[in-house]
């Protein structure tokens, strides 16, 4: 399968954005409602707010958040879109493959 330069830098961006567990949790915060950068510093209060930062311009370089400026606040939304592209690229792929061989070794082991 042949993909443009544009769509393997894309693909490697929202990886990257997916390889750290913070950059996770702050999507898995973002699924349930939108949140300040404020509300997201106070939820990682171990991290200082310019890490917090760091993190969110990941995910945002990734379009695996959107960010909308109201006034002094900043909302971070979540982008399921790239995560779907993903899941439609890759994962999907690689799960029917694997029930496939799980169903063959299920029917080679009742049959034999």
């Amino acid at each position: 399968m042949s993909t443009t330069k544009k769509e393997r830098e894309r693909q490697e961006a929202i990886f990257k954005a997916l390889a750290d567990y913070r950059r996770r949790e702050m999507l898995d915060l973002l699924r349930d409602k939108p949140q300040t950068t404020g509300d997201i510093c106070n939820t990682f209060k171990d991290l200082d707010r310019c890490t917090v930062m760091q993190h969110l311009g990941v995910l945002e370089k990734a379009e695996l958040i959107i960010v909308k400026r109201e006034g002094r606040h900043r909302w971070n939304y979540i982008n399921p879109l790239p995560i779907k592209e993903i899941y439609d690229r890759w994962i999907s792929r690689y799960a029917t493959y694997a029930i496939d061989i799980l169903a063959r070794m299920k029917h080679d082991l009742e049959t034999h």
